[in-house]
């Protein structure tokens, strides 16, 4: 039934499946971006006409989003910034220029989401997900909105993010402690191995991570991807 009105986007988003309340899968390598990647293709691929700043981590990564979006507004930048969770509206997860999306707005996008969404499981794809609808949503709201950076927040990890199709000037990744240890892995070294699928060959990547094994995994994947490195403690303080 197509969408008409605000409160039926709102009930087709909700519809899907929300990790964040269902809890991810006990092994996050049953996941992959194929969903993600057909769904933005149905969409015209919005992500390829962004400039991204990518950023991961386990704490302080939407703050750190937060803060690096006011920074470039007030540096002159239009800005997008996509986080979560929400505290009371789902709307306050997509922002341009520190406004959430207006309920106008995310009912025309969710419109043509669910158009693409039906297409893509037509094709004989997987239903997207809530993440995955919210975060397709986000980067076409941004790409008609023309901002000139869109500071992007992961879910959950990094590798297999939804957010992980996006091609950033700068990747970021917070310091890295125990969270999700069923879907990520029991030691830091994991962790950060799923933090670290974010960062892209020639893509400069600042690391705030302090555990020593954590520090090596993210080394050890930047030097494989041709990806400067700066490291917090060394690069700066």
């Amino acid at each position: 039934m197509p969408i008409e009105n605000y409160e039926q986007a709102l009930r087709y988003w909700h519809s899907r499946v929300d990790y964040e309340k269902t809890g991810m899968p006990g092994d996050l390598r049953t996941l992959n971006l194929g969903c993600m990647r057909r769904l933005l293709e149905e969409l015209g691929q919005p992500h390829e006409r962004l400039a991204v700043i990518h950023i991961a981590g386990t704490k302080g990564k939407g703050s750190t989003a937060a803060l690096l979006a006011a920074v470039l507004q007030a540096a002159g930048l239009r800005t997008g910034l996509f986080t979560s969770p929400h505290l009371e509206r789902v709307e306050e997860r997509i922002q341009v220029q520190g406004a959430p999306i207006a309920p106008a707005d995310l009912t025309r996008q969710m419109q043509r989401v669910e158009v693409a969404a039906t297409a893509s499981e037509a094709a004989g794809f997987g239903p997207p997900t809530f993440f995955e609808i919210m975060t397709a949503l986000g980067l076409h709201h941004f790409a008609d909105q023309q901002v000139d950076l869109a500071v992007l927040e992961t879910g959950l990890g990094g590798r297999f993010d939804a957010t992980n199709v996006c091609r950033p000037l700068l990747t970021l990744i917070t310091n890295i402690s125990f969270d999700h240890v069923t879907q990520l892995g029991p030691g830091l070294a994991d962790i950060a191995w799923a933090k670290a699928g974010i960062i892209k060959p020639g893509c400069p990547v600042i690391s705030g991570a302090t555990a020593p094994e954590a520090r090596l995994v993210i080394r050890w994947v930047a030097e494989h991807r041709g990806a400067q490195l700066s490291e917090g403690g060394g690069h700066f303080t």
